[in-house]
């Protein structure tokens, strides 16, 4: 691992910002420090070389980008999260007759396929449409694709029990050379799109957003921007889901909603 210093990290970011539009300032540095530090150890080289190499219309600094970026998921990730909201939340938006959900930061599309298992077993599925977004196209290519690796699916299999599955994940899927690929039926209702939360403004309103896992590594005045993005997105009466280790907290929002469940942190906005 190649190590950087705190000041060399800002001049990175500052430089990747000012090619690429994206900007990094408010996210965690210990994590950024990581993964930059294990980019440069991949391609053998220091943060000097790396900077002489950056330039307006290359393609290292989009590389950087998805090097940077946060992408790993997995199918019914908390299977306890995912029974609730099957048994508090559907109950309620079952009343509407089209529903949009929002899965922010989707990486490999783990968690809009489980949310596309859980509607079509709800028959919720044929009235809904799920945008699953990321700010890495490198993803989202492998999540239009639906194709997971085949020694995944006992993981995602258990977790799909344990979240109340009430068939068999199998029934889902196909297996072509030695991969697992998500049944057609499940994607066509899902839309995959490059958003970047920390950039990008409002795109849709949704009934319900899943936004689980990613604010962990924005700092408190990223994490209040990106909370009033969700919250603009949301109808009213709206369900805001967040990762296990995140809250509302310090959010200058938490009297806008209604607390479902404190410990999954599932949230319904109220005004």
């Amino acid at each position: 691992m190649v190590v950087i210093e705190y000041t060399q990290l800002e001049e990175l970011i500052i430089r990747i910002r000012d090619i690429s539009g994206f900007d990094f300032s408010g996210y965690a540095r210990p994590s950024l420090l990581r993964r930059a530090g294990r980019y440069l150890a991949k391609y053998d080289m220091d943060l000097g070389a790396l900077l002489d190499h950056i330039e307006p219309g290359g393609s290292i600094v989009y590389e950087l980008i998805q090097e940077l970026t946060v992408n790993y998921s997995e199918m019914f990730r908390d299977p306890e999260y995912f029974k609730r909201v099957r048994t508090e939340v559907f109950g309620y938006l079952e009343s509407y007759p089209t529903l949009r959900f929002w899965v922010a930061g989707c990486a490999s599309g783990e968690e809009a396929f489980s949310m596309a298992i859980m509607l079509k077993e709800a028959e919720l599925l044929g009235r809904s449409l799920i945008y699953a977004t990321d700010l890495s196209n490198k993803v989202l290519t492998s999540a239009r694709e639906g194709v997971f690796t085949l020694g995944n699916t006992r993981t995602f299999s258990e977790s799909y029990m344990m979240a109340g599955g009430k068939h068999s994940l199998s029934d889902y899927y196909h297996v072509a050379y030695n991969q697992a690929v998500i049944s057609p039926e499940l994607r066509k209702n899902i839309v995959f799109s490059l958003h970047d939360l920390t950039g990008d403004g409002v795109f849709n309103e949704f009934q319900f957003i899943s936004c689980r896992n990613v604010m962990i590594y924005f700092t408190l005045e990223l994490r209040q921007h990106v909370f009033r993005l969700l919250y603009d997105s949301l109808s009213m009466l709206g369900f805001l889901c967040l990762g296990k280790r995140e809250t509302l907290r310090y959010s200058g929002l938490e009297a806008h909603f209604k607390v479902i469940d404190s410990t999954l942190n599932i949230y319904q906005k109220i005004k």
